[in-house]
């Protein structure tokens, strides 16, 4: 796992209704502070990718569809630098992901159906100075194979 990573199983509270699910709590170590959250959605076959910033945390979760997850880490003082990690998110794996500044991240959908993420950040965007620094979701220093293995 890449350092600094942290993740987070959901324990769901099931009843008659339906169930209920906590996030992410201001009494976990999850988020040194906040400062956005957000909804975005992505269409099958998407790949959204790759970006890293130096300020801010992101905090990320799928309620709706599946993605495959993939970070990679350009913190040079980092143990884990220039190390991938993958991970496989959303409706079939509800989990809470914590990115750390400087790893990079991005995701494809999996599946047949739009995806949803929710996404916490410990600071707020700022148009005028975005903190959002792009790598190609192809770059061949990640040298990530996006295609489906079929083993």
């Amino acid at each position: 796992m890449i350092e600094g990573v942290k993740v987070k199983q959901l324990i769901k509270h099931h009843d008659d209704r339906g169930y209920f699910a906590e996030l992410v709590r201001e009494d976990e170590s999850i988020l040194t502070q906040f400062g956005q959250m957000s909804l975005s959605m992505s269409y099958p076959g998407v790949i959204k990718a790759f970006h890293y910033h130096e300020k801010q945390d992101d905090v990320w979760f799928f309620p709706a569809g599946n993605a495959q997850v993939v970070l990679y880490d350009t913190r040079r003082s980092s143990p884990t630098y220039k190390e991938t990690d993958v991970y496989y998110m959303g409706e079939s794996n509800p989990i809470v992901l914590l990115i750390p500044r400087f790893v990079a991240h991005g995701y494809r959908v999996l599946g047949n159906t739009p995806l949803s993420i929710i996404y916490l950040t410990t600071h707020a965007y700022r148009r005028d100075e975005p903190d959002e620094k792009r790598i190609a979701w192809n770059d061949p220093r990640i040298g990530f194979d996006w295609n489906t293995k079929h083993y």
